[in-house]
């Protein structure tokens, strides 16, 4: 017969062996060391039910999802991982439930090198996911949103509105399309943290920001943050091939808007053009050059012909439609 204590399930699901020179789940704390000359780089994210994923979501691709999306923060400021804690709230035990989530979250943190190590579980009316990462990043070479300069060119890396296709498709916003959703889904149920990119890119860009709520408003928070206004290139965004065919306001709002992307949104100065692109290809990681900060305040969205395209949607409010990142 299984247990279902407390303490009975974090040692069943969650507790696992520290790294060397680390103490990790079992006491009141985790500790750990800093490497010489790093900071420590910390960022946390909430999970909801309902809002931030499905109800029938697939427990271990939300298990991934749920510690990537928080990894997703760390490659935003060059930070290599360290460790992450787990508080975990749920309307009921199901082992099944927790056996598959805890596989798909301890996957991605065994691949990630961020072993799980410390938390807390406790009973409430949803399943709620909170998730903590700590990693380091050499002192001073950080990718602040505030360090951002005029004349800098704009990247991101990946493709974007894949994610956002998919949960249209799934909430029935879309016509059934079966071949279209299998090529979307992965993008929306199991996202890849860049963080290799992330590393390599801190002490060459400027500045950045993952893709979570949809690009124009978290491009927007980088101008914001380094007092300085930018363009973006509509033609020169990296569109998912899933996007061919639909209907071109919907694909433009799924590729300035769509959130869930977990790609990286970065600034650099033009002289290190060439070697973004080498990286892009060594790191096997396409990086597209779509915009550039100019002075001013805001973002215009220009086509071909250098026109201002009318944007009716920025991106997610957490606070205004369902679904979360997802919407």
């Amino acid at each position: 017969m299984q247990a279902d204590g407390e303490f009975d399930l974090i040692a069943r699901y969650f507790k696992r062996p520290a790294p060397d020179r680390m103490l990790g789940v079992g006491d009141d704390c985790a500790l750990m060391p800093l490497s010489s000359g790093c900071e420590l780089a910390v960022s946390t994210d909430m999970l909801v039910e309902g809002r931030h994923f499905l109800p029938d979501a697939d427990p271990a691709s939300l298990g991934h999802k749920a510690l990537a999306v928080n990894l997703s923060d760390l490659a935003a400021m060059g930070a290599r991982p360290l460790a992450c804690t787990l508080a975990l709230s749920l309307p009921a035990v199901d082992h099944a439930w927790l056996a598959a989530f805890s596989e798909g979250f301890h996957a991605l943190a065994r691949e990630s090198h961020c072993p799980l190590v410390g938390g807390d579980t406790t009973r409430g009316d949803a399943v709620v996911l909170s998730i903590t990462v700590l990693g380091e990043v050499r002192r001073s070479h950080a990718l602040r949103r505030d360090a951002a300069r005029v004349g800098d060119d704009v990247w991101v890396s990946g493709t974007l509105g894949a994610a956002d296709l998919a949960l249209r498709l799934l909430l029935g916003r879309l016509p059934p399309d079966p071949e279209r959703l299998r090529a979307v889904r992965p993008a929306l149920d199991r996202p890849m943290p860049r963080l290799k990119l992330g590393r390599y890119l801190a002490g060459v860009a400027h500045a950045a920001i993952d893709v979570s709520d949809g690009l124009l408003q978290d491009f927007g928070h980088i101008l914001q943050a380094s007092h300085c206004g930018g363009e973006l290139w509509l033609d020169a965004l990296p569109a998912h091939p899933a996007l061919a065919g639909l209907d071109e306001t919907l694909r433009r709002e799924a590729l300035l808007a769509g959130g869930d992307a977990y790609e990286l949104c970065f600034t650099a100065r033009p002289l290190w053009r060439e070697q973004i692109e080498v990286l892009g290809r060594q790191l096997n990681v396409p990086v597209t050059r779509v915009g550039r900060l100019v002075r001013g305040e805001g973002v215009r969205v220009l086509d071909g012909a250098g026109q201002a395209v009318p944007v009716a949607r920025r991106g997610f409010d957490h606070f205004a439609e369902p679904c979360g990142d997802l919407a």
